[in-house]
């Protein structure tokens, strides 16, 4: 496949497919939260976010390491690999009743699919840069999108008719058709003469050059805070809507499904208006707007207006904040990205390292704070949502524009 060629569709979904591993292993398992406080030996109130947490560090770690992987060994041979440690550590957490081994397995298998936030994007900068690429970005975002939707519904539906465990088995399947689709229907994107060493002294300088190039820090930022509200809302919402809203988890699924749906919309008017606004000006106005969200949905909160009393004002404030990311994470990635064609693996990895480092701070505030209301939810999310402003002062600042 040349650079510049649209790939076909059925890679776009495959693409996609891989890239949900994340939100499959994470949305699926939300609506089990409270069996799972129960039910792992060890644990108690509140260890099934800490769960959550130790997914969200694996995969922060697992994504600095197989981005070099990918540089060196090309896009196929790493994403099988990992593919493969993801599936064989999910049937760890479907076997275990120990919250610890549990907490372990999580962990190993979010090294594992590490691979499917990484790969994936370095595989469509192989192919394509600026508007091109972000809407190759927004097509693979359709898919990666739609698990939110179905994940916690196939959750809910799991537990009505069965064990929690079933949702691991399932995420072993995935693994399973992951490792067979991408062995048949993947090209590798990345030739023999473009792959680099993988000496640990080339891998730290690489990743230094990044870090000392500020349009790529600030956006990354930029795409790490979205990442932050986001895990803001995961730990949060099983407790807000489960617990003291009281909703069932069918219900609880139903309203993950609209949310996601919230924010896909937005990703595809974003995919849409690309081709006519520049990259740069619909991610500033996808902060601008989920700021705005989230600082409302804080001062509702605070005043007690959104209560759990008013669980539709809730919903709506929710969505409306992180419904708007659907305008900054791609466009933002694309920006990052855009001087780094010739370690795009690299380039992906540390992405993906920064913002699940960062996701993973969130996962750990939600877990210690108080779960008597809303307001600590709203106001992890608005942390998040402030990040994100001060990056993008910043990035105007400091950084010339990109024109893609």
């Amino acid at each position: 496949m040349l650079a510049g060629a649209p790939p076909p569709l059925p890679l776009i979904v495959l693409l996609g497919t891989i890239t949900a591993i994340g939100p499959l292993s994470t949305d699926m398992y939300l609506p089990a939260f409270p069996t799972l406080d129960k039910e792992l030996e060890g644990g108690g109130p509140g260890s099934a976010q800490f769960t959550l947490a130790t997914w969200f560090a694996g995969l922060a770690v697992g994504q600095f390491s197989c981005g070099p992987l990918s540089d060196r060994f090309g896009r196929r041979a790493p994403l099988i690999a990992g593919l493969l440690v993801f599936t064989l550590a999910s049937i760890g957490c479907a076997t275990t009743s120990d919250f610890h081994a549990f907490c372990l397995f999580r962990f190993l298998a979010a090294l594992g699919g590490a691979v499917g936030a990484v790969v994936p994007r370095a595989f469509v900068r192989d192919i394509a840069t600026g508007r091109d690429g972000a809407r190759i970005m927004t097509q693979l975002t359709l898919v990666f999108g739609a698990m939110p939707i179905l994940a916690p519904s196939l959750g809910g539906a799991v537990l009505t008719f069965g064990s929690w465990r079933w949702i691991f088995w399932i995420a072993v399947l995935y693994g399973i058709a992951g490792i067979l689709a991408v062995y048949l229907m993947l090209p590798d994107t990345l030739p023999l003469s473009r792959r680099v060493p993988l000496h640990p002294a080339a891998i730290l300088n690489r990743y230094i050059n990044l870090l000392g190039e500020p349009n790529f820090v600030l956006n990354a930022i930029i795409a790490s805070a979205g990442t932050f509200v986001t895990f803001a809302y995961l730990g949060g919402a099983p407790v807000v809507f489960e617990h003291l809203i009281g909703f069932t988890p069918m219900q609880f699924a139903l309203f993950f499904g609209v949310n996601a749906a919230t924010f896909i919309l937005c990703n595809q008017i974003s995919g849409k208006l690309v081709q006519r606004v520049p990259v740069e000006t619909l991610m500033q106005r996808g902060v601008a707007a989920c700021a705005s969200a989230a600082a409302l949905f804080l001062l509702l909160t605070v005043l007690h207006v959104a209560t759990p009393g008013h669980p539709a004002l809730v919903a709506v404030l929710i969505m409306m904040t992180t419904g708007t990311l659907g305008f900054v994470g791609a466009n933002a990635t694309v920006l990052a990205f855009h001087h780094h064609g010739a370690q795009a693996g690299s380039a992906s990895a540390l992405l993906g390292t920064m913002q699940f480092s960062i996701g993973a701070i969130s996962g750990v505030l939600m877990g210690y704070m108080p779960t008597s209301s809303i307001i600590p939810m709203a106001f992890v999310m608005s942390i998040g949502a402030l990040m994100m402003v001060v990056a993008d002062v910043l990035r105007k600042r400091l950084c010339a524009p990109v024109t893609a």
